[in-house]
């Protein structure tokens, strides 16, 4: 009996790897876009109300 190789079983896994990592760094952006954005607009708000 031949043996598959092994680079078709590693390839499998580093690409389910690739797509978590890409997954988290997504989703890490985009919650640091939106805290950046929710503390923009906060202080906005803060300044607007302070001095307006």
């Amino acid at each position: 009996m031949k043996r598959k190789p092994r680079t078709t079983v590693l390839s499998k896994g580093s690409l389910r790897n690739r797509r978590l990592r890409n997954a988290a760094a997504f989703s890490l952006l985009r919650g640091l876009a939106y805290g950046l954005g929710s503390g923009i607009a906060g202080l906005l708000v803060y300044w607007l109300q302070r001095y307006l």
